[in-house]
Order: C-alpha cells, then structure tokens, then sequence
C-alpha cells in the first residue's frame, strides 16, 4: 500500500537538511519517515516542489549509454569484414567460412561468461567503476584483433572484446534506470539499443570505407573515449545509499536533479527502501522465492529469448542477399548502411513514444508485426526454391517485409528488453537477475550466430523463417498473458503488481 505524504511532512523532511550528520548516521534523514512504507514513490514524494532538471540526466545517459556503442561495434564488425578476410586474404593467412563463424560467434561467448563477473562488481567496487574496468578488455581485444597473426588470435581478441561488450549490457541499463526520474525512465532505458544501433552503423560505414585494419583500430579508440567521458559522471546515488555513505549520495542525486532542486524528500525515501531491504536480507535462492520474483524471472528471461530468438541476426544477415535476389541494383555496403540507419532512426522514435504509449503496447506490436514480415519473406523463398512462381513480379515483397521488420524490432523487441528487465526485478536480487537475463540473451546471440547456416542448410530458407514466424507468435502471447505495464511506476510498484496486487 502507498503512503501519501503531506507538504508538511514534506517541509519537515526539508528541515532535517540543516540537521548536521555524524559520519554515517542515518537517523535525521529517516525521522519523518519512520511511518512510511517501502512501496511509496519518489514522484509523490516531490509532487510539490519544482521539478528537477532533466539535462543532466539525458547527459548522462548519452555518456553512459556510449558502452552500448562499444557493444554495437563488436556485434556489426563481422559484417564488412567476412569478404575481406575470407575472399581478399586481407590479413595475409587463410580463414575459412567455419573459422570466421567461430571468429563471429566466440564473442556472444566472452558476453555470456561475463555475466557473474559483472553482477558481483557493480556491487563491490560500484556502477560507475564496473564501467571503467570494462573498458581494459574492450581495449585488449581489439588490440589482439589489430595485429593479429592467426585465427586463434582474433577469437581470443573477440571473445576478451566480448567480455566487455557482454558486461555493458548489464552495468549500463542498471545505472541509468536508478537515476533516472520515472516519467523519462522509459526514455532514458531505450538509449542503450539506441546507441547499440549507432555502434553497429558506426561498423557498417566505416567497414565500407577502410580495410580491416583501420577499422579495428577505430573500434579500439571508442572505448578509450568511453572511459575518459565516464570520468566526468558521478557514480549512482542508489550505490552511495547501499554502501552507508549518505552525503556522497546526496551530492549525486544533486548533480541528476540540478542545483535548483530539493533532492531531500526523494533521498529519505531511497534511504529508507534501501534500509528495509538490507534488513530483508536474504540468499539467492530465498530472494527468488517470492512470487513476485519468480513472475519477474519468467518475463526477464521471456523478452530476451523472444529478442533473439525472432530471427533478427538472419534477417540482418540475409539483407543482402534478399534484397539482390529481389532485384536491387544498390552496392550490397550501401544496402547494409541503409538496414543500419533505418534501424537508428527507428530506435529514436521509440525513445520519444516509450513513456506515453508504454512497454506493453510496443512490444505486442512489435513481435506481431515481426511474425508477419517473417512469414511473407519465408513464403517469398518458398515460391522462389520450391514452385515455377515468377517471384520477380513481387519483388517488392521480401524488400517491404525486411524494411518492415527491422521497424518493428526497432521500435519494440529491439529496444525494450534491456531497459525492461531492470524494471521488473526487486533492488535485492536486481543484480544477480539482470545478469542471469543478460546471459540468455547473450546465449541466444551465439546460439543463431553460429548454427543458423546449419539449420538453414538442414530446412530450407523457408522454413526457417517460418520457424521464426511461430516462435515470433509464441512471443505475441507471452507478452499479452504474462508482460506487466511498468511505465511510470516505481520497482516497489512493480513488485506488488507481479505479487496480484494493484
């Protein structure tokens, strides 16, 4: 249940600023809050107080979120570089089309292992510094791939790059969504696919414009203007609470919310969240026992299968061959630069509808219209391979279904899960949880990396595009049965949600 707070219990809270703190005694800034309970929301506490400033927090989301290039750089490099290694020999020794599967696939591996590394830092040494070390296995991997002189060397090169790579898709979702105010929390969580899209168009323009080697070397230079910038931010005032320092996180909140703004009403209440689930303290396994937290695990894990399992990384990689066997004239780089962009532009859109249309409504959309554009391009290669049909009269078809399809995901499944899973997991399991989501999806990468060529070979082209449709249905459903609303609730509020509560 929700307490409503008063304006004079509000003031009250105020005056407790001018209280001087000892060390790290907590007691001032609880006193009137000591009837509360641990439901209630940040934004009724400062409902009657000027509204915080909302540059520092789209800053630093844009800062932050710089890590979801970093990945996007490791995800987009296999593309423009798969001809020049293979046919052009660029690096001067042979790799064959099963060697670079493995140079592709291992780094979903080094994300995947990354997972409990990066749940037990963003604890111990903070989000900020979780950040800041990852940047020393982004730089090493792409260093071992720059001077590469075997096979072995770019897959150790991309799997130490993975690890990196992996481990911001945890750390970044989970600082931005604990300084983030609710009414743009949305917003701010879809910047990391958003820039994860930049990181792969980044790849994509520059793979056509350069060899190999430059590129790699570029790809290097993005995390180390990555750790410069994230120097300039300060760590998360939810991390400064649970580490009993007070006034380091009072500072941080000040610096998200703007001078102007009295951070003490919302303050009080984290401390006091946080000082109730530090007295709730329990096992990992207990933690999961809820029914709350089992709801959340399900969902979690639910959106990350679904995302990788919707036939994304096929469609991107079959872009070029669709749109040659459809007839298009266009450079197959061009063609690659155009999916990039779209899938940029569209992922912005949805930074701007998120907090007004809501996660649910985007993610059925998204997977139903991705079921869809899955079907027309299987039934596509179905008339081509296995009939006398002239495909050449429709197509239009697999063109529209592929442009169609990255819109979707762009703007729903693209975006949503790696915000959404840092939503739906309460603060005492949230780490542990987000990395375990984090791990499946990271599997899922390297699982249709990998054997999607086989599996194709095995089934056809068709079919396993419609395999995609099903399992794109299957998504449909889950979201429509199982997928809460989160926008613009608190993850207390979210938790007695998930608990059958209101």
């Amino acid at each position: 249940m929700f307490t409503q707070v008063t304006l004079d219990k509000q003031r009250s809270v105020e005056h407790s600023r001018k209280i001087e703190f000892k060390g790290d005694e907590r007691e001032p800034l609880l006193r009137e809050m000591e009837e509360s309970k641990i439901g209630i929301s940040h934004q009724t506490l400062v409902s009657n107080v000027a509204e915080a400033a909302k540059f520092p927090q789209y800053f630093a989301a844009l800062v932050a979120t710089l890590g979801g290039f970093i990945s996007g750089n490791c995800l987009g490099w296999t593309s423009p570089t798969n001809g020049p290694l293979i046919k052009d020999k660029e690096y001067g020794f042979p790799i064959n089309d099963d060697e670079f599967s493995w140079i592709s696939s291992i780094m979903a591996v080094g994300a995947l292992v990354s997972g409990p590394m990066v749940g037990w830092l963003v604890d111990k040494v903070g989000r900020k510094n979780t950040m800041l070390i990852l940047v020393f296995p982004a730089v090493i991997g792409w260093a071992f791939m720059v001077w590469a002189e075997s096979v072995s060397m770019f897959c150790i090169g991309r799997f130490v790059s993975g690890l990196a790579g992996g481990g911001y898709t945890i750390v970044v979702p989970l600082y931005t969504n604990e300084y983030s105010e609710t009414k743009i929390r949305g917003t701010l969580g879809t910047y990391f696919q958003l820039m994860l899209n930049g990181g792969i168009l980044f790849t994509y323009v520059f793979g056509s414009i350069v060899n190999v080697f430059w590129l790699t070397v570029l790809c290097a230079i993005v995390p180390i203007v990555y750790g410069a910038a994230m120097l300039f931010l300060p760590e998360s005032p939810i991390y400064y609470l649970k580490t009993k320092r007070v006034e380091e996180a009072r500072q941080s909140l000040q610096w998200f919310r703007g001078r102007g703004y009295d951070v003490e009403p919302e303050l009080a209440i984290m401390q006091k969240n946080i000082e109730i689930m530090e007295s709730e303290k329990v096992t990992i396994l207990e933690g999961f026992s809820t029914t709350a937290a089992k709801k959340a695990l399900v969902i979690g894990i639910g959106v990350m299968v679904f995302q990788q399992l919707s036939g994304i990384n096929s469609v991107i990689f079959y872009t070029t061959s669709i749109f040659t066997s459809a007839g298009a004239s266009l450079n197959p780089s061009i063609q690659t630069i155009i999916v990039g962009i779209v899938a940029v532009v569209v992922t912005y859109i949805s930074t701007l509808i998120i907090d007004r249309m809501g996660r649910r409504p985007l993610l059925l959309i998204s997977d139903f219209f991705m079921a869809i554009c899955t079907f027309f391009l299987g039934l596509y290669f179905f008339l081509q391979t296995n009939t006398s049909f002239d495909v050449t009269t429709i197509s239009w078809l697999p063109i529209l279904s592929v442009c169609v399809y990255l819109v979707m995901f762009s703007i729903g499944f693209g975006p949503i899960p790696w915000m959404f899973v840092s939503e739906v997991f309460p603060r005492k399991i949230a780490g542990y949880a987000c990395s375990l989501c984090c791990m499946v999806n990271w599997l899922g990468v390297f699982l249709v990396t990998k054997f999607f060529s086989d599996i194709n070979a095995a089934i056809g082209t068709y079919a396993s595009f419609w395999l995609f449709t099903i399992i794109s249905g299957i998504g449909t459903a889950f979201v429509y049965f199982l997928v809460p609303e989160t926008k613009g609730k608190t993850v207390e509020e979210v938790q007695v949600l998930l608990s059958g509560g209101k």
